[in-house]
């Protein structure tokens, strides 16, 4: 136990972890695009509604979320710790010597630092509302024999909880009563500087996910010419390129093309 304390409290050690909980997050970059691309579907927000609902309610989701939130202050501030580390080590070297490096490689600690503060104005905006805000209802009806014909209309009773769901008594039509994130979400972005802060932070993602996809894999001693390919093909087309490009473009459709 020792050892093993010895070896995560060195400069490789943390390193490693560096590169484990950001390979963590990375995962749930995926994961968190699979859902936000339903606010692209035309049914009246039902779909990212309903996934927001699995998303706050599943016992195993819950729990992994709380290791999320951990993982992203705990990545956030090592970051920090190594990046001041280096600095005191090296002063005036390491500037010199690293010149001909890229400048976002040289300021992932900065990146880093706006990422971690979109983060907390992301979820005070979204997370927290969805949460303890007054998220208006919506009811949903959706045929049965038909399910893209999807019809809603404002909810103004009561349910427990956040969805409600059962079928008319003719089995024709399944009605869905569920809290109605996408409504906010597309209020927010009718707002032309919160789109541009979106659109911004996502170029910020993608030089933070550049520099420090590539960099997780050196660090885990997996920096070998015969994967070095297709981890530079991940770091920088999948998660540099495609994956902010994805985020940016939801804010963007709802400022130009809904209504």
């Amino acid at each position: 136990m020792a050892k093993f304390s010895a070896f995560f409290s060195s400069s490789i050690g943390k390193k490693l972890l560096m590169a484990l909980t950001g390979l963590f997050l990375c995962s749930f970059l995926v994961i968190h695009l699979t859902g936000n691309l339903q606010l692209l579907k035309h049914d009246g927000g039902l779909a990212f509604n309903t996934y927001a609902v699995f998303m706050t309610t599943n016992p195993l989701i819950k729990t992994v979320s709380w290791g999320l939130y951990l993982s992203i202050l705990f990545h956030a501030f090592l970051g920090l710790w190594l990046a001041y580390q280096n600095k005191m080590a090296r002063p005036v070297g390491y500037a010199k010597h690293s010149g001909n490096a890229p400048w976002y490689s040289r300021s992932m600690a900065i990146l880093g630092t706006l990422l971690l503060l979109f983060i907390v104005g992301h979820m005070a905006d979204f997370w927290f509302e969805y949460k303890f805000g007054k998220v208006p209802y919506t009811e949903y009806h959706i045929l049965v024999t038909n399910p893209d014909a999807v019809s809603s209309k404002p909810y103004t009773g009561h349910i427990e909880g956040k969805m409600a769901e059962y079928t008319t008594a003719d089995n024709q039509t399944r009605v869905v009563v569920v809290k109605d994130l996408y409504v906010e979400v597309a209020e927010s972005f009718r707002e032309w500087w919160l789109v541009a802060l979106y659109v911004l932070a996502m170029g910020v993602l993608a030089f933070h996910l550049i520099h420090g996809f590539k960099s997780a894999f050196q660090s885990m001693g997996l920096n070998h010419p015969k994967y070095n390919g297709i981890i530079r093909f991940i770091g920088i087309g999948v998660f540099g390129i495609a994956i902010p490009i994805a985020f940016a473009i939801m804010p963007l459709y709802f400022f130009f093309f809904h209504n």
